[in-house]
């Protein structure tokens, strides 16, 4: 999947994704064909618009819940993949931003007579509610008119988090090569060699229309990053260029060295 090509890293709109309602003329154009949806009687303005953000991977994984197959950790205590802690830092604090004019607010209950989207105060058809089992009410600006993230990409985004989504924030920094990772996850466990992870699979995303693959990579990490064969190939390649040219130029200067102040080597301008 070639992130990396200029007319797909350039179909994006950053002042909306930092939190812009309206738009410039150039950033529509960048954004074609994915600016805006349109049938034969209404038309909608995507937010995010452009290539990258409604080619979001929105596979979804999680550690299989079967009592039979929990993994553990080396201490004996079931693990739980994180999926905060994803993104840059800078990307979050600088780069994406909920739409101006967003907010939201938690009920007291989900039962709460008060907990309701009825009215002008809210843009919710019902409340969102999260996996710890909190409700929430939610407006987002210009809602009739406009489509939201959450409202493409449910299964990975929430109403709450929309474009601060750390898989969105990470699918929005464009890879280099056709062939990349992206981090999904990671565990602050221990986990003993040899132990089984079962993971279960919501495949969402299709490769078969451009002859794509996708595939699940569990890899150690540590303070200089993951995995990367080819990182590391290529400096091996350097390491051994700069030995041989190393080696070269000392042979030269230990078998023909040129000699101090060697009239030779100067050129006089001819008269």
């Amino acid at each position: 999947f070639y992130q990396n090509q200029r007319r797909y890293v350039n179909s994006r709109d950053d002042a909306q994704l930092l939190g812009a309602t309206t738009q410039t003329q150039l950033a529509l154009d960048n954004c074609r064909p994915l600016a805006t949806l349109s049938n034969e009687t209404t038309t909608v303005t995507l937010n995010p618009c452009g290539l990258v953000a409604n080619t979001l991977f929105n596979d979804v994984f999680t550690l299989a819940a079967n009592p039979a197959s929990t993994a553990v950790d080396a201490d004996g205590v079931p693990l739980a993949m994180i999926e905060e802690g994803i993104a840059w830092q800078s990307d979050l604090e600088f780069k994406f931003r909920q739409p101006d004019g967003f907010r939201h607010e938690k009920c007291g209950s989900c039962g709460d007579a008060n907990c309701t989207c009825a009215g002008d105060d809210w843009s919710c058809v019902e409340p969102y509610q999260d996996r710890d089992g909190n409700c929430f009410l939610y407006y987002y600006p210009n809602d009739d008119t406009t489509r939201y993230l959450y409202e493409t990409y449910p299964m990975v985004v929430s109403p709450l988090d929309g474009v601060t989504n750390e898989h969105f924030v990470v699918w929005m920094r464009t890879a280099a090569l056709p062939t990349f990772r992206k981090l999904y996850g990671w565990f602050d466990q221990r986990i003993a060699a040899g132990t089984k992870l079962t993971f279960e699979v919501e495949a969402n995303w299709e490769v078969a229309s451009f002859r794509g693959s996708k595939a699940l990579i569990v890899s150690n990490n540590n303070a200089f990053g993951g995995k990367n064969e080819a990182l590391g190939r290529h400096f091996l390649i350097v390491g051994v260029m700069c030995l041989g040219f190393a080696a070269f130029f000392w042979l030269k200067h230990t078998f023909r060295r040129r000699k101090l102040a060697d009239k030779n080597y100067l050129h006089f301008k001819e008269e």
